[in-house]
């Protein structure tokens, strides 16, 4: 049994918070942790961001929210932790039936992106197959399998990994430097080209589905 890692996009009016993302455009929510509570609602951690001081009277006034507590208050964003009640038959059935994990999410006004740990390809294929029999939209994006390295955490392959975690170990990041490009290189018996084409990919997907979740990137770079 082979771990999947999945990216997926569920529209807006699909998903919790529906009402407050649909009526107001400028908040975006990125989730922090999410847990089915029972199997009709869920309790996540919730970053918010763009409503400012009035994000937690808009959120109190979204039905699909209870029991909302407000746990940081940043100057840019909010963490809350809430229970969704409403719209989450696809999240629930991911979380308790098919036993999966979601390793990031994130909410704007037109649609959620999900990034999710699914035990086995069998349960992609159930989850995909309740959606379409329940008419929910589920638009799989990207699908990793564990077995590629650390692709399907981060987006990296084999070979970006390794070069990776020894420029790390070897002191590449240090400050003074203790080796450079061209020390990996020799280490690695590759170019001083292939080392630098490493690092500048594996620090684009590290930040990409680390920091810039569920945002159009430009893949041709």
């Amino acid at each position: 049994m082979v771990g999947t890692v999945v990216e997926v996009e569920i529209p807006a009016d699909e998903f919790a918070l529906w009402e407050t993302l649909t009526e107001h455009e400028d908040l975006e929510f990125e989730i922090e942790r999410v847990v089915a509570h029972e199997d009709n609602r869920v309790m996540p951690f919730v970053w918010a961001n763009g409503g400012g001081e009035g994000t937690e009277s808009i959120l109190e006034d979204d039905t699909s929210v209870e029991n909302l507590t407000l746990l940081a208050d940043l100057e840019d964003e909010q963490l809350y932790q809430m229970e969704w009640t409403d719209h989450i038959q696809t999240l629930v059935h991911i979380l308790v039936d098919e036993e999966a994990t979601v390793l990031s999410a994130s909410g704007n006004s037109t649609h959620w992106h999900l990034r999710i740990l699914f035990p086995d390809r069998d349960a992609l294929s159930d989850t995909y197959e309740y959606c379409r029999e329940n008419d929910l939209s589920l638009d799989i994006r990207n699908i990793y399998q564990l077995e590629e390295g650390r692709k399907g955490r981060f987006g990296l392959t084999d070979d970006q990994q390794d070069t990776l975690t020894l420029a790390f170990q070897e002191g590449y990041y240090d400050i003074p430097r203790e080796a450079s490009a061209e020390n990996l290189a020799d280490d690695l018996d590759v170019s001083h080209q292939a080392v630098s084409e490493r690092l500048r990919r594996g620090h684009r997907s590290l930040v990409k589905n680390t920091l810039i979740i569920g945002r159009d990137t430009d893949e041709s770079e």
